[in-house]
C-alpha cells in the first residue's frame, strides 16, 4: 500500500498547487478589470461635470460687485486650471487622482481629501452597520421559513419581505424617531454621532434593504430544499435545524452573496436621505453640499468614491464565489472529464 500511495501525495500536492496558482491568476485578472472599470468611471463623471454649465468661481469672477479685472479673473481660473482644454484638465485631474490628490474644493477652498475624510467615518459606519443588520434580518427571515410549519405564520414571515421592500426608508426612519426617539427615548436625536442614533438610522437603511436578500435568500432555500440530498437527509430522521444548516445553507449562499453585493449600491445612496433625517453628517451630506454649491472637484471625487466603494466589494464577491462553490473553481474540471 506504501508504494501505491507514495505517488498519490505529490500529485496531490501538484493539484493544490496548481489550483492556487489559477486562483491567483484568476484575482490578479478581475483585480485589473476592476481599476479599469474605477478609471472609465472616473472619465465618464468628469465628462459628465465639465458640460454642466458655471461654477462657483466662474460665478463670483463675474460678478460685478466684486470688482475683479480681468487679470485677476486670468490669474484665478489658471490656479484652478479653468482656462485649459476639457482634456488636458481630465488627463491633469486623472494623473493627481492616481497619486491621491483629489484636487481643492471651490467653494471652502479646503482640499477635497480633508472634506472626504471627515465625513467618510460616519458613512462606513451607518453602511456596515445597515449592512450587517440587512443580512442578519434576511437571514432570521430566511431561516425562519423553512423552520416554522406551513401555516399562517410560516406565510406572515414570508410576506414580511414585500412589506419592507414597499415601506420607503424616509417613512421608517420618521416612524424610528417618533416612537423610539421621542416617545421611549432609546437614543437621541442631539447627538447624531452616538451607538443608539448610529444602529437606528442603520435600522432604517437595513429594513427595506434586508427585503431584497430575504427574498433571494428564500428562494434559493426553497429550490435547494428540492434537490434529492435534501429529500434524504430528512428520510434518514435529521432535524430539520440540521438538514438547513448542512444540506441548504451553502449552496443558497451564491445568489444570495450576490445580492448582497448589488444592495451595496442602494445601501449608500439611501445614506443621503438617511443622514438627513437623523442630522448625520456624512458623504451623502457632502454631495448635497456640493450639488447645492456646484463644486465639482468635491462632487466628482465623492461620486467616484462610492463608484469604487460598489466595484471592490463586488470583486470582493467575484473573488469569493470559488471559495464557496467547487464547482466553480478556475481551471478545474470533474474527474470524468479529464479521463
Amino acid at each position: 500500500m506504501s508504494a501505491t500511495a507514495a505517488p498519490a501525495r505529490p500529485r496531490a500536492a501538484a493539484r493544490v498547487s496548481g489550483t492556487a496558482g489559477r486562483y491567483a491568476s484568476f484575482a490578479l485578472r478581475r483585480t485589473g478589470q476592476a481599476l479599469v472599470v474605477i478609471a472609465l468611471a472616473y472619465v465618464l463623471v468628469f465628462l459628465v461635470l465639465a458640460a454642466i454649465p458655471g461654477d462657483p468661481i466662474s460665478a463670483q469672477l463675474d460678478n460685478p460687485q466684486n470688482g475683479y479685472t480681468d487679470a485677476e479673473k486670468a490669474q484665478v481660473r489658471a490656479f484652478h486650471g479653468l482656462d485649459r482644454p476639457v482634456l488636458l484638465q481630465l488627463l491633469v485631474s486623472l494623473g493627481n487622482a492616481a497619486r491621491g490628490q483629489l484636487g481643492t474644493s471651490l467653494s471652502t477652498a479646503q482640499p477635497v481629501t480633508d472634506v472626504l475624510t471627515a465625513a467618510i467615518p460616519s458613512t462606513i459606519a451607518l453602511a456596515v452597520t445597515a449592512l450587517v443588520l440587512a443580512v442578519l434580518i434576511a437571514a432570521a427571515l430566511g431561516v425562519a421559513s423553512r423552520l416554522l410549519p406551513t401555516g399562517p405564520l410560516n406565510s406572515l414571515v414570508r410576506s414580511l419581505p414585500a412589506l419592507f421592500l414597499s415601506t420607503p426608508n424616509f417613512l421608517i426612519g420618521l416612524v424610528l424617531i417618533q416612537v423610539l426617539a421621542v416617545g421611549l427615548g432609546l437614543f437621541s436625536l442631539v447627538d447624531a454621532g452616538s451607538a443608539g442614533s448610529t444602529v437606528f438610522a442603520a435600522l432604517t437603511l437595513a429594513i427595506p434593504v434586508s427585503a431584497q436578500i430575504a427574498q433571494v435568500f428564500i428562494t434559493a432555500l426553497d429550490e435547494s430544499a428540492g434537490q434529492d440530498y435534501a429529500e434524504v437527509a430528512l428520510a434518514r430522521g435529521l432535524p430539520p435545524a440540521q438538514v438547513v444548516v448542512r444540506h441548504l445553507l451553502r449552496p443558497s449562499l451564491l445568489p444570495t452573496v450576490t445580492v448582497v453585493g448589488l444592495v451595496l449600491g442602494e445601501v449608500l445612496g439611501g445614506s443621503l436621505i438617511t443622514e438627513t433625517i437623523f442630522g448625520r453628517a456624512g458623504v451623502g451630506t457632502v454631495v448635497q453640499k456640493a450639488v447645492s454649491s456646484q463644486d465639482v472637484p468635491v462632487l466628482l471625487a465623492a461620486v467616484v468614491l462610492s463608484a469604487a466603494v460598489f466595484v471592490v466589494v463586488n470583486l470582493m464577491i467575484d473573488l469569493l464565489y470559488p471559495l464557496l462553490d467547487p464547482r466553480l473553481r478556475v481551471g478545474e474540471q470533474p474527474e470524468a472529464t479529464r479521463s
